[in-house]
């Protein structure tokens, strides 16, 4: 995808697809439970292939690079009685570690084998009623492996208390489950180290229809800020809510706090306006991203833009996405003359530099990459390699995109 050098149109308006975080939730609970009706779901690949494999009857099931696929998918087939599936992926999902998992749910009772490393997918998954009412698991790793216990837990007889070990991260996806769960009637508890899950009733579970309206993705509302923070326009974003239990709806406040993009919503309209304000950028940017390291480079590629230094720790998770997010970043950032250090859990700027022309920015199958990197092309002409790789999280992007470039000719 080559992005010629362009301005920001100000002032256009953009409807990103629901939550692919929200929807996939309120899908497996759906399965699980068939009492919940969703409006406005992602149109997210991962959506999709998550929805395709709940309704398959099929005896193996490829998620292909969806990893909250894989996740939510071992704990719901472990506790389906009778159901005996393969669970595979593409050669990136099967490097990606889920022993935490797995061993979460065989000290629950489950029947999980590996089929080729041990702690990797392939799974063999047998179903089966799951007795066991309390595990532990590492909350170091990955969000989405306690997620996925919480999702099944008030389908258990005895719901599920599940205890934390270590430090946190992502913990505002563990809250936005939490409160996916509380909006349908099941009795959630959290002390910050552990989570207790009640069963949820057989009658009310029958008698009760939800209704969802999904609220429009912030990960990829972060796109926008940083086209509004390199190209100081105003950008309309629709079915927003001022206030969204979504991780990443933090964007607002690190946009504003470090780029002066103030966030006015308009609650009537569901719609949120990206406004640039006058401001004096700091020396150096300095943060803690564990709870949303989503938007981490979309962040890092708007202060490379704007040559503010930076220094960004919590990244733990990075290295486990879908490529190793960390070395991706250190890689590619050089090509647009952002010189960076990286260790286990961090990434800082060292010193920039006029970047060689042209531009080709490798996304390595992974969207964030690809997305990230484009806002880039309101400083130079840039090429995007792969750039179907977008239709993991938001297909419509680059259509979406062009609706606010001038390209200059």
């Amino acid at each position: 995808m080559l992005l010629k050098k362009s301005n920001l149109l100000h002032n256009k308006t953009i409807q990103i697809c629901g939550s692919k975080s929200i929807s996939n939730r309120l899908l497996i609970l759906h399965f699980l439970f068939r009492n919940i009706k969703i409006e406005n779901t992602s149109d997210a690949q991962d959506t999709f292939l998550l929805q395709q494999a709940l309704e398959s009857k099929k005896d193996v099931i490829d998620v292909h690079h969806a990893g909250t696929a894989m996740r939510f998918l071992t704990a719901y087939f472990a506790q389906k009685e009778g159901r005996k599936v393969v669970l595979t992926g593409s050669e990136r999902m099967l490097q990606r570690p889920i022993k935490d998992l797995v061993e979460a749910l065989l000290a629950l009772g489950a029947d999980i084998q590996y089929l080729a490393e041990e702690g990797y997918p392939p799974l063999k998954i047998t179903g089966k009623k799951l007795n066991r009412d309390e595990v532990v698991i590492s909350s170091g790793i990955s969000s989405q492996f306690i997620t996925a216990l919480m999702l099944i837990a008030p389908k258990l007889e005895n719901g599920l208390t599940i205890h934390l070990e270590g430090k946190i991260t992502s913990r505002p996806y563990l809250e936005m489950t939490l409160k996916t769960l509380t909006s349908i009637g099941v009795s959630c508890e959290f002390d910050g180290r552990s989570i207790k899950i009640s069963p949820l009733d057989f009658d009310q579970k029958l008698s009760n229809i939800f209704y969802f309206e999904v609220e429009s993705d912030w990960s990829s509302a972060s796109y926008y800020y940083a086209m509004a923070a390199i190209g100081r326009g105003i950008i309309n974003l629709r079915n927003f809510q001022a206030h969204s239990y979504q991780a990443d709806s933090r964007i607002k406040e690190i946009y504003w706090d470090f780029f002066g993009i103030n966030t006015i919503s308009d609650t009537q309209e569901h719609r949120i306006s990206i406004c640039p304000e006058p401001f004096v950028f700091p020396e150096i940017i300095k943060i803690d991203m564990n709870d949303c390291p989503d938007i981490v480079q979309t962040v890092c590629v708007t202060a490379a833009a704007l040559q503010i230094p930076f220094e960004i720790t919590g990244l733990e998770t990075l290295k486990i996405k879908e490529t190793d997010r960390l070395q991706a970043l250190h890689k590619e950032l050089q090509k647009i003359g952002c010189e960076t250090e990286i260790t286990e859990n961090s990434i800082a700027s060292v010193r920039f530099f006029e970047p060689e022309e042209p531009i080709f920015i490798k996304t390595y199958n992974d969207h964030r990459m690809a997305m990230s990197f484009a806002p880039y092309c309101l400083k130079k002409e840039i090429t995007i390699e792969h750039e179907n790789v977008v239709e993991k999280s938001y297909p419509k992007f680059w259509e979406d995109l062009e609706e606010i470039l001038d390209p200059i000719n």
